[in-house]
C-alpha cells in the first residue's frame, strides 16, 4: 500500500486553515435523532448531546457535525421539525465551544439556518440535490461536503448497480465539487466522500475504500464516513456493538490512501489512530 502523503491539500473552515498535506481532521458525530442506526437516540434531548459534544471537546475532536434526521428510511422529519432539531443545538455548541461546527442536512432551509447559529459547514449526503444548497453555502461564506449518493436520502437502495463504482462515484464527485467552485465557494472549502453503504453494497463500499487514493487525487480533501457502518458488520459478521475495531482499521486504510477528514463516533480512538498516521505520513 502507497502512503496518500504529499499533495498540497488545504481546508478552509471560518476562520480556520489547515494544511492536510499529512494532517487529519476528526470530526465527531452528534445525532439530535430519535432513531440514528447507532445511537438510537441516546444524545437526542438537547442537554445529553450537549454533554456528549463535552465528551468529544475533551477528547481532542477538530469538528462537531450535527444531524437531525438519519440517512436511511423512517419516519418524516418535516423541515420545521428539523429546524427545531439542528439550529438550537448548534447556537448552544457555538456558544460553549470554540469547535468548528457542520450541519449534517441536505436542506438548503435548514443549512442557512445553521450558518447563521454558527455552523462553519454544510455535510450534505445528498451531493447538492437542493437547488439552494450550493448559493446558500455561498452566501454563508461556509465550506461544503459533496457526498455520493445513487438515489436520495432515506430512500432503500436494497440492489444497487454500477459499470465501475469507483469510476463513477469519482466522476459524480469531481462533478459536484465542480458545480461549488461554480456557485462561488472556494476550492479549499470544498470537500468530497465516496458515500460509503449510501446506494452502495458491502463489495461497492469496500472498493471504494480501497480507491481513496484515487478519490483524493480529485484535488478536495476526502472526508471518510465509515465508522461502525453496515458494510462492516456485513464483511465480517459483526453486530453494531463490535464494529469499533474494524472502525478503526477502515479508518487506518482511508488515511494510509489519502483520507484527510474522518467522521467517526470514537473520537478518543480516532485521534490517536490519526497521530500516528500523521506521524507516519511526516516521516514518508
Amino acid at each position: 500500500m502507497k502512503l496518500g502523503a504529499g499533495s498540497d491539500v488545504k481546508l478552509v473552515l471560518g476562520d480556520r486553515r489547515y494544511d492536510l498535506r499529512s494532517r487529519v481532521l476528526v470530526m465527531g458525530i452528534l445525532n439530535r435523532t430519535p432513531d440514528s442506526f447507532y445511537d438510537a437516540g441516546t444524545t437526542f434531548a438537547l442537554d445529553a448531546l450537549l454533554g456528549r459534544a463535552e465528551q468529544l471537546v475533551a477528547e481532542g475532536v477538530d469538528i462537531l457535525d450535527v444531524g437531525g434526521v438519519k440517512a436511511g428510511p423512517g419516519p418524516e422529519v418535516s423541515e420545521a421539525e428539523e429546524l427545531d432539531r439542528v439550529v438550537p443545538a448548534v447556537a448552544a455548541l457555538h456558544d460553549r465551544f470554540d469547535v468548528p461546527l457542520s450541519v449534517d442536512t441536505w436542506r438548503a432551509t435548514v443549512a442557512g439556518a445553521a450558518y447563521g447559529a454558527g455552523a462553519v459547514m454544510g455535510n450534505d449526503i445528498s451531493g447538492f440535490g437542493d437547488p439552494d444548497y450550493l448559493t446558500t453555502a455561498a452566501r454563508a461564506g461556509a465550506a461544503v461536503v459533496a457526498t455520493h449518493i445513487r438515489l436520495a436520502p432515506r430512500v432503500a437502495d436494497p440492489d444497487p448497480h454500477y459499470d465501475d463504482v469507483v469510476a463513477e462515484v469519482a466522476a459524480f464527485l469531481a462533478d459536484r465539487a465542480a458545480r461549488a467552485v461554480a456557485a462561488g465557494i472556494p476550492a479549499d472549502k470544498v470537500v468530497v466522500d465516496a458515500g460509503l453503504d449510501l446506494g452502495k453494497t458491502a463489495a461497492q463500499s469496500l472498493a471504494l475504500l480501497r480507491a481513496s487514493d484515487r478519490l483524493a487525487a480529485l484535488g478536495h480533501p476526502l472526508l471518510l464516513s465509515a465508522s461502525n457502518k453496515p458494510f462492516l458488520g456485513a464483511i465480517l459478521g459483526l453486530s453494531i456493538d463490535q464494529r469499533a475495531d474494524a472502525s478503526l482499521a477502515a479508518l487506518a486504510v482511508g488515511v494510509a490512501l489519502g483520507a484527510r477528514l474522518v467522521r467517526v463516533h470514537d473520537v478518543d480512538g480516532a485521534r490517536q489512530a490519526c497521530r500516528l498516521l500523521s506521524a507516519v505520513l511526516d516521516a514518508a
